[in-house]
């Protein structure tokens, strides 16, 4: 069945993204995950990252209705358990040059299943309005964002980066859905080249003031003096060695990534639809992201990491005061129209389904 032409944005009501987080409530649940987690060897992470994910879904607001997570920290931990087996019994086989080369490409081959399983798991264990995500990948598609796709990449010395990347979101995004009802995804492929060329030039900008900074300071020629006699002088080694492997970061890498990834996500928002009729808006400003990012990392060092709730709180705070969706006609309606197919679908889901890898858009 084809979706409804696409309403143009004036047409569509406007419904703003809130999240009511706050930093003391989540201090309090982090510390304690942190605790738990140690003190269990990380037994009870499963448990801490369904808090976290709970806590999170549950504080984002579209239109006063709130997401969910409905996952549990058994089937966290379960899924973590069969994934380190595997990666066990691999290292362990790889050991036997026979069969060493069959294991890599059994694993290379895995790997695609476990992207699907993982969002397949992390679709059907997440809702918004009492109504569960599903996603609809395939193998196939799978294994072209794994294993094609970056290897492409690689082969052009990453000339097709960013083709790679818009093929791995358009998959995640398009094969998700909300109730029976699809999400679309259709960014030009222009759009993430100019991404990726902003956070270059970034690089290339800041990696050269910086080389030109530390020239210009003696600092590099003081390295370099201190290599030569390194037997009397480690300390002054190792000292100058890690600052510029921070200022390399805190000033280049760090902020390129943030750069693109603000971009990204824009690109995705703003050419993402639901069953053709509701889309959505991004407008994170991409320097005022860097900053956040930055500005974060340095206060959770500077505090020995204490302040990770603040910060967490901070930037969820930031993406949501950018987000909004545009819904095609009245929002009550919408979401009665999902509650509807909610029943047609079901919520169960497999307990061995635990498989949780974290991929993002």
């Amino acid at each position: 069945m084809q979706s409804p032409p696409p309403l143009p944005n004036q047409a569509r009501t406007r419904v703003p993204v809130e999240f009511r987080g706050n930093t003391r409530e989540w201090f309090g649940i982090w510390i304690v995950n942190l605790v738990l987690s140690i003190i269990t060897i990380g037994i009870y992470s499963a448990w801490a990252k369904v808090r976290h994910k709970k806590y999170f879904y549950q504080h984002t607001y579209v239109g006063e209705r709130n997401f969910d997570y409905h996952a549990t920290g058994k089937q966290i931990l379960i899924g973590r358990i069969i994934v380190i087996v595997g990666l066990v019994l691999f290292t362990v086989l790889s050991a036997i040059p026979v069969v060493a080369i069959f294991i890599f490409f059994a694993f290379l081959f895995a790997i695609p299943w476990l992207v699907v399983q993982s969002l397949r798991f992390n679709a059907r264990v997440s809702s918004w309005s009492n109504v569960r995500f599903g996603f609809l990948g395939s193998y196939g598609g799978a294994a072209k964002i794994t294993i094609l796709y970056p290897f492409l990449a690689a082969l052009t010395l990453y000339i097709a980066a960013p083709y790679a990347d818009r093929a791995r979101r358009r998959f995640i995004v398009s094969n998700h859905t909300l109730g029976k009802t699809g999400f679309e995804f259709g960014a030009p492929i222009s759009k993430f080249y100019k991404a990726a060329l902003a956070a270059l030039a970034w690089v290339l900008v800041t990696g050269a003031v910086l080389g030109f900074v530390l020239v210009q300071s003696g600092v590099l020629d003081g390295l370099f003096g201190s290599l030569e006699s390194i037997e009397s002088q480690p300390p002054q080694v190792e000292l100058g060695m890690t600052l510029v492997t921070y200022a390399a970061l805190f000033v280049v890498l760090a902020p390129a990534g943030a750069l693109y990834y603000a971009m990204a996500r824009n690109i995705v928002f703003n050419h993402s639809t639901l069953g053709g009729v509701h889309a959505f808006r991004s407008t994170v400003p991409p320097l005022r992201y860097v900053w956040i990012v930055v500005t974060n990392a340095i206060a959770m060092i500077g505090s020995l990491f204490l302040l990770v709730p603040w910060a967490q709180m901070r930037k969820a705070h930031f993406l949501a005061d950018h987000t909004e969706m545009l819904v095609g006609g009245s929002l009550d309606d919408f979401v009665g129209s999902m509650q509807d197919e909610r029943n047609a679908i079901g919520d169960a889901y497999s307990d061995i389904e635990g498989l949780d890898l974290d991929i993002g858009i």
